[in-house]
């Protein structure tokens, strides 16, 4: 079968055209739209079947102490939990098996492997826990479903393939424990792909990160171009069977940084059926001019944070960071920020394929939507701006489970070869 016949979806021009035209009218019709009430925005949030495509929640699970269906703080550096989700009107997202890239040696690859698998083990163990509240979610239809007996679900995915760079294989082991979502790179250049902060080394794809695209596609798995570099972006579309999906992204005509997207490739994204998520990690959104002294400050409390953790070292080196980041201060984006990014993903790639993932307990969080709780101001704010129902079930899931019905449909079509 013909990667045409599921990325063909949204690839043809005169539906491009009409989405284009649908999002001018939209967009056209903002400011003549009558303000919405929270309350009524609330409702509308309520309505729909919504989702964050990169929740770094599960960097928390472990944490002594913490308990996800207690109401934390952002001060503690918590972003997502039960009480905040039912708050916010999230009803599930992808949560991340996240790796930090390390040494490409064999001890490295080893350690990274075994890292990833007791990640994955503790989303298990979280959802297991709390079987009443949460469900593991495994197709795209999984979503409705669960949300449907009054529980959110948990997707997983993976960001950054170091732990699998040295066997591929891997892929079925982790996609078997449930990842539908995977991306080859992060901040730095693996075995897979380049990173879009680090200098070109495969001038995209590595050899082996070409294989790893094919075998997303033969698992079913959707490919995440989140922190690749361009070139990753390219190839990818070029080689994969399936759209790609940016998990966790901003708009380069809003703010020139290496993670986010020109719109050249935004509407190539779009074009081959994608998505795009919008994040609200700040330096990523809005200048963050350097500033080495907090940079260093930062690094020695890295330190510090080797070895086993209890929680009164927990609340000391949360204490420390407080006091760095007042005495340091950063510029912090804000919900207006954020909005300029989504706003601008949806004029030039269309309310079809943009989304959020707005990179919770991963850095994320803005001015006026600190965690999940502020979620359903989004849906407020597009209400205003004349987005339909419709317009914002695609935005908070839908166009993101059609790119995971893609993936499914190709692994079935393989099947009944």
């Amino acid at each position: 079968m013909s990667s045409s016949s599921f990325k063909g979806f949204s690839r043809a021009a005169l539906r491009g055209a009409l989405v284009a035209a649908a999002s001018a009218v939209a967009l056209a019709g903002a400011a003549a739209a009558a303000p919405v009430t929270p309350e009524a925005a609330k409702a509308m949030q309520s309505s729909l079947i919504t989702l964050d495509t990169h929740l770094d929640t599960p960097a928390n699970f472990s944490r002594p102490g913490w308990d996800i269906m207690e109401r934390h703080k952002v001060e503690d550096r918590s972003q997502v939990d039960y009480p905040r989700m039912v708050e916010g009107g999230l009803k599930g997202g992808f949560f991340a098996v996240y790796t930090p890239q390390g040494p490409r040696t064999p001890d490295g690859d080893a350690a990274a492997r075994d890292a990833a698998l007791i990640r994955a083990v503790e989303i298990h163990e979280m959802v297991a826990r709390h079987g009443d509240k949460f469900a593991l979610a495994l197709k795209a239809d999984d979503a409705a479903a669960i949300e449907a007996k009054g529980k959110r679900f948990v997707f997983m995915s993976i960001e950054n393939s170091y732990p699998l760079e040295a066997d591929l294989s891997l892929m079925a082991t982790f996609q078997k424990l449930g990842v539908r979502l995977i991306g080859p790179a992060h901040f730095r250049n693996n075995d897979l792909a380049d990173s879009a902060t680090d200098k070109p080394e495969w001038q995209g794809l590595s050899a082996k990160g070409k294989l790893f695209v094919a075998e997303a596609n033969r698992l079913g798995l959707m490919l995440d171009a989140s922190h690749a570099s361009d070139a990753v972006l390219d190839q990818m579309m070029a080689l994969s069977k399936t759209p790609i999906v940016l998990s966790h992204s901003g708009c380069k005509a809003v703010f020139d940084h290496p993670r986010n997207i020109d719109d050249a490739h935004l509407k190539a994204l779009a074009a081959d059926g994608g998505v795009i998520q919008i994040n609200t990690f700040s330096s990523y959104l809005i200048p963050s001019p350097k500033n080495p002294d907090r940079d260093a400050a930062m690094a020695a409390l890295m330190k510090k944070a080797d070895g086993p953790m209890t929680p009164e070292k927990e609340a000391a080196l949360g204490a420390e960071m407080r006091a760095i980041e007042a005495k340091y201060p950063a510029p912090k984006a804000t919900f207006e920020d954020f909005m300029n990014h989504l706003n601008h993903a949806l004029k030039v790639a269309g309310v079809d394929h943009v989304g959020v993932g707005a990179d919770m307990d991963g850095g994320g969080g803005v001015v006026g939507m600190e965690d999940v709780s502020g979620y359903w101001k989004v849906t407020q704010r597009l209400m205003e701006e004349g987005y339909s129902r419709e317009d914002l079930a695609k935005i908070w899931g839908g166009n993101l489970l059609r790119v995971m019905r893609a993936a499914e449909a190709y692994k079935a079509s393989l099947a009944a070869r």
